[in-house]
């Protein structure tokens, strides 16, 4: 037990390292959380920085969210609820991160990493839908939200794991918590569209 609480603390300040904020400060030596969007996530570094500094964002993301799960197993430790608490703690961390005052991003790449390490299919299946979505309406938050909500049908119909069930809803509930005020502007009619660019001089 031990192990892995240890596992998840390590997860949890693997998500807390924020690759959004830190390419901001490399790059242009400012707080992306106070540009664009206001969001530390790759999604806000493409609007803010550009197309490459979002690529590195989103890839180092991803690969925490894989790296987390499987980071228990590194450690001796391969029970699938060690591996789906350092999957809850890395998004976590991202979201909520210590090293940041607690205010980080919204998860969405770090959860694709944990998902697509738990349950792959699933996940490919919902991350299709969700690409469709953003290629069709160019809303990146509207393709987020069905990502996180597809994972949990898809796993009910093909993995049927409630396990992963379970996590996929919570992470899908964090997804939704996070993409609060984007719901209201999705609503509204007022998102901002894959493209927009707010970038810093």
């Amino acid at each position: 037990m031990v192990m892995w609480m240890v596992a998840a603390v390590i997860a949890y300040l693997l998500g807390s390292i924020s690759f959004s904020y830190l390419m901001g400060r490399m790059l242009k030596g400012i707080d992306i959380r106070q540009h664009g969007s206001g969001n530390a996530g790759a999604t806000n570094t493409l609007r803010v920085l550009g197309k490459g500094p979002a690529i590195a964002v989103l890839s180092l993301d991803v690969l925490k969210g894989i790296a987390a799960v499987w980071l228990p197993v590194w450690l001796g430790q391969e029970m699938i609820w060690a591996r789906i608490i350092c999957g809850v703690a890395v998004i976590v961390g991202h979201n909520w991160p210590v090293f940041f005052g607690f205010k980080g991003g919204k998860g969405i790449a770090s959860t694709i990493g944990v998902m697509a390490s738990l349950a792959f299919l699933p996940s490919l299946l919902a991350g299709i839908i969700a690409i469709v979505t953003i290629v069709i309406t160019r809303y990146v938050s509207l393709g987020s939200l069905l990502f996180t909500a597809f994972i949990p049908v898809f796993i009910l119909l093909l993995d049927r794991s409630m396990e992963l069930f379970w996590i996929s809803l919570l992470v899908a509930l964090f997804a939704f918590v996070r993409h609060r005020s984007n719901i209201v502007k999705l609503a509204k009619g007022k998102e901002n569209k894959l493209g927009a660019k707010k970038k810093v001089c």
